[in-house]
């Protein structure tokens, strides 16, 4: 058994949202086997304020959550990262910053709940049903064998996870 602690990073393009809210949620379901991070490719400046609700809403903590650039991962210093993983479409079609130790990325979009319209309780709502996706690939991610794994099966694997709806 392994006592690796894999570095995950959540991009997405405000990191106001739904990286926050995976990287809670990894922080949470990884149990000590991963640490979890988010940033954006051009962050807004402030966490949603639905994310916070949806977030606690989970029993987690927001405590020292902010929006954040990526390319704070992409300077020395930075945390090593193993996977690297996009949840929304404009962060996946975007040049990404070069990330030193070449992660593992994949694909894990999900609609944009921010961009709803409605009552607060439709929004949160749609918080609160992309936090259900995030959470059901997150545990799929956190139950893979990866130590036991070669690359191109996690690969495989978390291409695959990055489709997974319910």
């Amino acid at each position: 058994m392994s006592d690796k602690v894999y570095n995950v990073l959540f991009l997405c393009t405000g990191n106001s949202a739904r990286s926050i809210m995976a990287e809670k949620l990894m922080e949470h379901w990884g149990k000590g086997k991963f640490k979890a991070y988010s940033a954006g490719s051009h962050p807004n400046g402030k966490v949603n304020p639905f994310a916070i609700q949806t977030i606690k809403s989970h029993g987690l903590s927001v405590e020292g959550l902010r929006s954040k650039s990526w390319d704070e991962f992409a300077v020395e210093g930075a945390p090593h990262l193993d996977f690297v993983f996009t949840v929304c479409d404009n962060a996946a079609g975007e040049m990404c910053p070069y990330w030193p130790g070449q992660p593992m990325t994949a694909h894990w979009g999900v609609e944009d709940p921010a961009a709803v319209e409605g009552t607060d309780e439709e929004k949160l709502e749609a918080f609160r049903k992309v936090s259900g996706y995030l959470q059901n690939r997150i545990k799929l991610f956190t139950a893979l064998p990866i130590s036991k794994l070669d690359s191109m099966r996690i690969k495989e694997e978390i291409d695959a996870i990055g489709k997974t709806m319910d």
